[in-house]
């Protein structure tokens, strides 16, 4: 598992090239190693390696792991969609749940964090690209949920997180990861019941750098920690 000890350590360094270049303090950006398709044992090798959080796409994998320790050392996010007949198995399982992409969601993940007697915290997820294929809310209709977040008792919102569209080369979404940030700042500037602004999460393998430029506070990296994904195994 040293190539994944490398690669951290090349991500960190891009990580702080990427901040000092926008006048921002690298410490202020966390690295989530996204593990999805990678077993326990690669898990625990980018945790040695320093990254910040680990980042979990899929319920299956999340119990699995968790039930093997793989993520001893470090905090756990949801970071995939998530259906609301299995929020039982990541609510109280997880430091933060990035992806409540729905009106939906967030009264199943209030029902159960309430069942529970828990707060759990959450980023809003935007469908930035306003994507047909892509859940989230619009800009539009998050300041609406934004402005109504104080119903949900058991739920607090810690900031924002968006998955642009693909791009195949630099600086293609630099406009989406700008208008995210304006967002984060246009909310985090007002005062609502149970929100607060304190991550922006955007920027994955082949554009995090660019994220940190608009002020991205939290990357989700998965490949280049990993390696390609084998999503079809023979």
């Amino acid at each position: 598992m040293t190539h994944i000890a490398q690669n951290v350590a090349h991500i960190r360094e891009q990580i702080r090239l990427a901040a000092q270049k926008a006048g921002r303090n690298p410490a202020c950006i966390s690295l989530c190693a996204a593990t999805k398709m990678n077993d326990a044992e690669a898990v625990r090798a980018a945790i040695a390696a320093g990254v910040d959080i680990c980042g979990e796409n899929r319920v299956q994998e999340l119990v699995e792991k968790s039930a093997q320790n793989a993520y001893e050392g470090a905090p756990v996010h949801f970071i995939g969609h998530l259906q609301t007949n299995k929020v039982r198995q990541v609510v109280g399982h997880v430091d933060l749940i990035q992806s409540a992409d729905r009106p939906g969601l967030l009264e199943a993940l209030e029902k159960e964090a309430a069942r529970q007697g828990i707060c759990q915290n959450i980023l809003l997820e935007v469908n930035i690209g306003n994507e047909d294929s892509k859940s989230g809310f619009t800009p539009q209709s998050l300041l609406e949920t934004i402005d109504e977040f104080g119903k949900y008792r058991h739920l607090k919102t810690l900031g924002l997180m968006a998955i642009p569209p693909i791009s195949t080369h630099p600086g293609e979404n630099f406009q989406f990861f700008s208008e995210m940030y304006n967002l984060f700042v246009d909310i985090r500037g007002k005062k609502y019941d149970n929100v607060s602004m304190v991550h922006l999460s955007m920027g994955m393998s082949n554009d995090f750098e660019d994220a940190i430029a608009c002020g991205s506070t939290m990357v989700r990296v998965g490949t280049a920690i990993f390696g390609p994904r084998n999503y079809h195994p023979v």
